[in-house]
């Protein structure tokens, strides 16, 4: 069985999709842009889990605070401090350059973690 698509049928078509292209018109660049990439640190039990996360550039890492004390997560070089993150509380930094970068608890100094940068 063939179907036949006249010229009316093909207006209506284009038009159908003018008009979802009209109501989001970054559609199309949404759908060809890659979700951001993020990586999970919990702090707990006075450490950072992972004590190492080996990430892209461009990755976001979330720490989240579950322990039932304060925590802070400082880097060492001074390129992000977050404040004192009480319980279940987050903090979260993205990183855009290549390096390695150590950071520590600047409540309690022996906790320390870093972070690789691809």
């Amino acid at each position: 069985m063939k179907t036949r698509v006249g010229i009316a049928g093909l207006a209506v078509t284009i038009v159908a999709m003018a008009v979802l292209l009209a109501r989001s018109p970054n559609a199309a660049a949404k759908a060809q842009q890659p979700a951001a990439a993020t990586a999970e640190v919990k702090i707990d039990n006075f450490s950072f889990g992972p004590g190492t996360v080996t990430v892209a550039v461009g990755t976001t890492v979330v720490w989240t605070n579950r322990d039932d004390i304060p925590h802070t997560v400082v880097s060492t070089d001074g390129v992000f401090k977050s404040k004192v993150l009480d319980t279940d509380e987050k903090f979260s930094y993205t990183f855009t350059k290549a390096g390695t970068f150590p950071y520590f608890c600047s409540v309690h100094p022996k906790m320390t973690g870093k972070v690789v940068v691809e």
